[in-house]
């Protein structure tokens, strides 16, 4: 028994030295420390779980952070694909759909993307309460899937290239300063034609 545990422990040593991890389990460490983390639904349960586990990760959520991560919309749509039981049963494919976009923090747009997720499920017109449950759930897991991939998004963005995606919102910021700049002076320094005047009658 002693040698079974001492095996065991061993190789999950083992296992999370190589950086393997059983989904849902541990945290994912990101390089991005700070963020500012806002969504259209602000009590939303996706923003709120993604908050937590951002915390969990080792990331400060904070309206001061330098980088602002915006979840814009969150869209579920549902289709059928096939019917089964002489109509009372089907089989039904949910997905969620949800858009994103990180900025500055003086609200310069760096990117935006999108996550999406599919499902699968039955649906059993015997049992409505028992295909409710699994729809609830069916959705719960998706809503955790979306949150695992943006962690994963995060991840693998590094400092450096948010550093770069600044310094080319700011360039590009500057370009259109001063491009607004000249139109106005090219509009000051043109001379106006006086109105016409009509000779008297």
């Amino acid at each position: 028994m002693i040698k079974r545990n001492l095996l065991v422990m061993g190789l999950a040593v083992l296992l999370s030295a190589c950086g393997f991890q059983l989904r849902g389990t541990g945290t994912q460490e990101l390089t991005i420390k700070e963020l500012d983390l806002s969504a259209r639904d602000a009590y939303g349960p996706t923003v709120k779980m993604l908050e937590q586990q951002l915390e969990n990760s080792g990331v400060r959520v904070h309206a001061g952070a330098p980088y602002k991560l915006v979840l814009l919309n969150e869209e579920n749509a549902q289709r059928t694909l096939s019917y089964t039981g002489g109509g009372a049963s089907a089989e039904y494919e949910v997905s969620t759909i949800l858009r994103y976009e990180i900025l500055t923090h003086d609200n310069l747009h760096l990117l935006n993307d999108k996550l999406e997720v599919q499902k699968v499920f039955l649906h059993d017109g015997n049992n409505i309460t028992g295909s409710s449950q699994e729809a609830s759930e069916t959705y719960k897991e998706m809503r955790r899937d979306l949150i695992q991939r943006m962690l994963i998004r995060l991840q693998l963005l590094t400092p450096q290239q948010l550093d770069e995606l600044s310094a080319t919102a700011e360039a590009k910021a500057r370009a259109e300063a001063q491009a607004l700049e000249a139109a106005r002076k090219a509009e000051a320094e043109t001379p106006r034609q006086s109105p016409l005047e009509l000779p008297n009658q």
